[in-house]
């Protein structure tokens, strides 16, 4: 799969409660594009010297850093997957004007799986992680100091999303990243 027929490239932000599958399927994404970037700002944070010692400054960072390598890989007319679990508009609408910018397509999307669901995944995930972000996050979770860190994150993903009525909602198939990926195309078109 390449950028739209017309060859528009495609900035895709695939949000989600934590350990949804967005990561995995941003993988699944770019195999499928040729030159595509999968652009984990979590990944790009933890190149970040001492980052946990100031979690959210370093974010800001990596984000900013992030809308340069997004804008300048766009501009050169590739397509952009960033998989990251975002509570707050600010950031989504800064993407969709780096896309307006870059003269990309923006497409705002979210995996999708109850509150239960997703709080199981985190354990599931957190016992046994597979790159080095799932420890990260689980490092993230321990110093938050909230009673339930992964239910008062998915609330706040669920609210944002009842405020975006035109996010494409990606209903997640648990165990089988094959169809999960197949509905996210379904919502690319």
């Amino acid at each position: 799969m390449t950028p739209a027929a017309d060859g528009t490239p495609v900035l895709v932000l695939l949000n989600g409660p934590p350990a949804s599958g967005k990561s995995t399927i941003a993988r699944r994404f770019i195999a499928d594009r040729p030159l595509a970037l999968n652009l984990d700002i979590d990944v790009v944070r933890g190149l970040l010297g001492d980052w946990l010692d100031d979690p959210i400054t370093s974010g800001l960072v990596a984000r900013t850093l992030a809308v340069a390598m997004i804008r300048t890989h766009l501009t050169a007319g590739r397509d952009v997957i960033v998989p990251q679990f975002l509570a707050r508009a600010e950031f989504i609408d800064e993407l969709a004007e780096v896309a307006e910018g870059s003269e990309a397509r923006f497409v705002e999307a979210a995996l999708w799986l109850d509150r239960q669901a997703a709080i199981e995944a985190f354990a599931r995930r957190r016992a046994a992680p597979t790159f080095p972000e799932h420890h990260d996050a689980a490092a993230l979770v321990d110093r938050s100091g909230e009673p339930d860190p992964i239910g008062a994150r998915y609330d706040a993903f669920a609210a944002l999303m009842q405020e975006r009525p035109l996010t494409k909602r990606v209903e997640v198939v648990v165990d089988d990243v094959g169809e999960t990926y197949a509905r996210l195309l379904g919502v690319l078109g």
